[in-house]
């Protein structure tokens, strides 16, 4: 299905293959960037310098290990970028992980979404926070963060990657405690 009407999405999004550009172009109007996965070749980083200094970029990887690996590798040389997630529910068919597997309206949804980092990770969560709201150290602690995360959509992390996500993108702590609240 693709939407009619497109959206356009003025900033270039980064993503892993051609599939998931096949995705993003049925659901918005975007320039996309492919990676081809985990090992990126060095001719794509003067495209992703470009477009994040002319047009502003947004990260979107698959919701698995080598997503949030190029993810991080991408975030950490574009400190200002946005990011946007989906959950793997909702990038899961048959088995595979993958934004090429998400539906359009839900790539809509993640890039209406999409945060934009502080770069420095500095902020208002510390990890008694984590503690005081079952996020770390119990035996539901995953599962709460992942569905967190989903709800705040900043993706899943472990509780130390978790941290950084709520401070770099900026979750206020209203936000934070109406979506923990609603666990």
């Amino acid at each position: 299905m693709t939407i009619k009407n497109k959206k356009t999405i003025k900033e270039a999004i980064i993503v892993e293959g051609r599939d998931d550009t096949a995705a993003i172009n049925r659901a918005v109007e975007a320039m996309t960037i492919e990676t081809h996965g985990f090992g990126m070749p060095d001719s794509i980083w003067p495209l992703i310098d470009k477009a994040y200094q002319e047009q502003g970029i947004i990260i979107f990887t698959d919701p698995d290990y080598a997503g949030e690996k190029i993810r991080r590798k991408i975030a950490q040389k574009y400190p200002d970028c946005k990011q946007a997630f989906l959950p793997k529910g909702k990038a899961l068919k048959k088995g595979n992980v993958g934004v090429e597997n998400a539906r359009p309206e839900d790539i809509i949804e993640a890039l209406e979404n999409a945060h934009c980092t502080t770069g420095d990770g500095g902020g208002t969560f510390t990890e008694e926070d984590l503690f005081a709201w079952d996020l770390a150290g119990g035996p539901q602690a995953r599962a709460r963060r992942e569905a967190l995360g989903n709800a705040l959509s900043i993706g899943y992390g472990n509780t130390k990657s978790f941290l950084r996500k709520l401070n770099q993108f900026q979750i206020s702590r209203e936000e934070f405690l109406r979506k923990v609240k609603e666990l």
